[in-house]
């Protein structure tokens, strides 16, 4: 495996998560099979959506105004459809 490859390690993820509260949730995006790199962690509004599909997940991001929304740390893989 080329090192180069992965964009995170263990030490690095462990640093910026340190950076956001203790007990603020994480989520991760996804869908399909396979495991993919992801971008740096960020903060999202997000709103719980359970009755989704499960290909939706149960988890959107919410509208600025929308009373139910919640902050969340976010792990969005990166895809890759070139």
């Amino acid at each position: 495996m080329n090192k180069n490859t992965i964009n995170f390690t263990v030490a690095q993820l462990i640093e910026i998560l340190k950076t956001f509260p203790d007990d603020m949730p994480i989520l991760v995006s996804g869908y399909e099979s396979g495991f993919d790199n992801f971008f740096y962690p960020a903060k999202k509004l997000l709103v719980h959506q359970p009755e989704n599909f499960w290909w939706d997940g149960q988890f959107q991001r919410a509208e600025a105004m929308e009373s139910n929304g919640f902050e969340a740390v976010v792990l969005e893989r990166a895809v890759n459809d070139d």
